[in-house]
């Protein structure tokens, strides 16, 4: 066990033999790819692998940091493991981003239940021929008149999540359009948008979550040169 800082790899490093010699694995896992990368920097060779195609033993249900390391050189010895595409950080910044937008949109879809589920409770109906999340609608909520104290504070909050969530959400996609006009996967986003159906949130996307695959870039790269005249392609649609 040693901490987790590159003074005390380098020094472990220093001690297993020369770099050319060694060879290291780890699983993928929430704390990224920061060692994947200082080892490579140290011309190391390093594998991230998927732990759910670890090989599994049956009945071996003992978990330990030891057991695993030795069942992780074990396997890597021997070929075994299936190591995953480690993005670069162009690629990892992309899907940071991208990420960022899908967990505000689920924090908006609950910000608007929670809404629309006090409005029942106190059976305040939408006026006929409103639609939800239409401007009239927008206008209807700000001037409803709660009568009590205590609900009226609790409808007001309830709303304001909702207005932070879309003001976050317009944050986001004023990014993400920057990055498809100027970051650096900004060709592959915009083949792709040449598509019909496919806007920039969609293009997006689906680059920060394919951008790895060869094939992926070189079908883009021929996109312009393709003859798509006999071809009838899908319209794909995203709930922006």
């Amino acid at each position: 066990m040693i901490p987790y800082t590159v003074e005390a790899i380098r020094k472990l490093i220093s001690k297993l033999g020369m770099p050319e010699q060694l060879q290291f694995c780890y699983e993928a896992g929430p704390t990224g790819y920061g060692l994947y990368r200082l080892l490579k920097s140290m011309d190391i060779e390093c594998d991230v692998v998927a732990p759910s195609l670890i090989p599994q033993k049956p009945g071996d249900r003992v978990k330990t940091d030891k057991r695993d390391a030795l069942n992780l050189a074990t396997l890597y010895r021997s070929g075994e493991l299936t190591p995953i595409y480690v993005p670069t950080e162009d690629d990892e910044a992309l899907r940071d981003l991208v990420r960022a937008r899908e967990d505000v949109k689920e924090d908006e879809l609950r910000a608007k239940q929670r809404l629309i589920k006090f409005l029942l409770r106190k059976e305040i109906k939408t006026p006929q021929g409103t639609k939800r999340w239409t401007v009239k609608y927008w206008d209807w909520l700000d001037s409803l008149k709660i009568e009590r104290s205590a609900s009226r504070v609790a409808f007001q909050e309830y709303l304001q999540q909702v207005k932070e969530c879309q003001q976050r959400l317009k944050v986001l996609e004023q990014e993400i359009k920057e990055q498809a006009n100027e970051g650096v996967h900004a060709p592959m986003i915009q083949k792709l948008m040449t598509l019909r159906g496919v806007a920039v949130i969609t293009a997006t996307s689906l680059v920060a979550k394919s951008c790895h695959l060869n094939g992926f870039k070189r079908l883009t790269n021929l996109w312009p040169t393709m003859d798509w005249s006999p071809v009838k392609v899908p319209v794909v649609t995203y709930a922006d």
